[in-house]
Protein backbone atom coordinates (compact mmCIF):
# COMPACT_ATOMS: atom_id res chain seq x y z
CA UNK A 1 0.00 0.00 0.00
CA UNK A 2 2.87 2.70 0.67
CA UNK A 3 4.52 2.05 -2.56
CA UNK A 4 0.96 2.71 -4.18
CA UNK A 5 0.76 5.89 -1.89
CA UNK A 6 4.61 6.65 -3.32
CA UNK A 7 3.19 6.28 -7.15
CA UNK A 8 -0.01 8.41 -6.22
CA UNK A 9 2.12 11.58 -4.73
CA UNK A 10 5.00 11.04 -7.77
CA UNK A 11 1.44 11.58 -9.77
CA UNK A 12 0.63 14.44 -8.23
CA UNK A 13 3.44 15.85 -7.96
CA UNK A 14 4.27 15.62 -11.79
CA UNK A 15 0.94 17.23 -12.48
CA UNK A 16 1.27 20.45 -10.22
CA UNK A 17 4.86 21.18 -11.70
CA UNK A 18 3.34 20.50 -15.32
CA UNK A 19 0.67 23.16 -14.81
CA UNK A 20 2.41 25.71 -12.94
CA UNK A 21 4.98 25.35 -15.86
CA UNK A 22 2.31 25.49 -18.06
CA UNK A 23 0.91 28.83 -16.47
CA UNK A 24 4.53 30.21 -16.33
CA UNK A 25 4.67 29.69 -20.21
CA UNK A 26 0.79 31.52 -20.02
CA UNK A 27 1.99 34.59 -18.57
CA UNK A 28 5.58 34.18 -20.30
CA UNK A 29 3.81 34.52 -23.81
CA UNK A 30 0.90 36.52 -23.27
CA UNK A 31 2.63 39.22 -21.02
CA UNK A 32 0.51 39.22 -18.01
CA UNK A 33 2.01 40.20 -16.10
CA UNK A 34 4.97 42.01 -17.41
CA UNK A 35 7.19 40.71 -14.93
CA UNK A 36 7.41 37.29 -16.56
CA UNK A 37 8.45 37.99 -19.58
CA UNK A 38 11.02 40.81 -18.16
CA UNK A 39 12.11 37.86 -15.67
CA UNK A 40 12.44 35.07 -18.39
CA UNK A 41 14.05 37.60 -20.75
CA UNK A 42 16.57 38.89 -17.91
CA UNK A 43 17.58 35.39 -16.77
CA UNK A 44 17.81 34.08 -20.43
CA UNK A 45 20.37 36.76 -20.71
CA UNK A 46 22.69 35.53 -18.07
CA UNK A 47 22.63 32.42 -19.01
CA UNK A 48 19.78 30.42 -17.41
CA UNK A 49 18.58 27.30 -18.98
CA UNK A 50 14.86 27.83 -20.05
CA UNK A 51 13.78 24.59 -17.84
CA UNK A 52 15.81 25.96 -14.87
CA UNK A 53 14.05 29.81 -15.13
CA UNK A 54 10.71 28.01 -15.57
CA UNK A 55 10.91 26.55 -12.64
CA UNK A 56 12.28 29.05 -10.97
CA UNK A 57 9.00 30.87 -11.99
CA UNK A 58 6.88 28.10 -11.28
CA UNK A 59 8.26 27.89 -8.07
CA UNK A 60 7.62 31.83 -6.85
CA UNK A 61 4.14 30.95 -8.51
CA UNK A 62 3.64 27.77 -6.21
CA UNK A 63 4.83 30.07 -3.13
CA UNK A 64 1.62 32.61 -3.72
CA UNK A 65 -1.05 30.10 -4.43
CA UNK A 66 -0.10 28.41 -1.16
CA UNK A 67 0.02 31.41 0.68
CA UNK A 68 -3.29 32.79 -0.99
CA UNK A 69 -5.18 29.35 0.07
CA UNK A 70 -3.48 28.97 3.32
CA UNK A 71 -4.64 32.28 4.05
CA UNK A 72 -8.25 32.45 2.35
CA UNK A 73 -7.37 35.47 0.60
CA UNK A 74 -7.08 37.00 -3.56
CA UNK A 75 -4.09 36.66 -5.45
CA UNK A 76 -1.12 38.89 -4.46
CA UNK A 77 -0.33 39.86 -7.73
CA UNK A 78 2.13 42.61 -6.08
CA UNK A 79 3.90 40.65 -4.24
CA UNK A 80 4.47 37.73 -6.85
CA UNK A 81 5.73 40.33 -9.66
CA UNK A 82 8.68 41.87 -6.85
CA UNK A 83 9.43 38.01 -6.39
CA UNK A 84 9.67 37.30 -9.64
CA UNK A 85 11.97 40.27 -10.59
CA UNK A 86 13.75 38.98 -7.34
CA UNK A 87 14.92 35.80 -9.45
CA UNK A 88 17.15 34.28 -9.23
CA UNK A 89 17.04 35.11 -5.71
CA UNK A 90 13.30 32.75 -4.38
CA UNK A 91 11.73 34.85 -1.87
CA UNK A 92 11.55 33.01 1.82
CA UNK A 93 8.34 31.12 2.28
CA UNK A 94 7.57 33.02 5.60
CA UNK A 95 8.12 36.07 3.77
CA UNK A 96 5.59 35.63 1.28
CA UNK A 97 2.79 38.47 1.24
CA UNK A 98 4.47 40.96 3.79
CA UNK A 99 5.70 42.92 0.90
CA UNK A 100 4.21 46.25 0.90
Amino acid sequence: MSEQHDIDDNDEEAFTESTLTQAIENQIESGEPAAAKATFNKLTLVGYEREDILNLMAHVLAIEIDAMLDEDRAFNTAWYEEALRALPELPPEADQGNIE
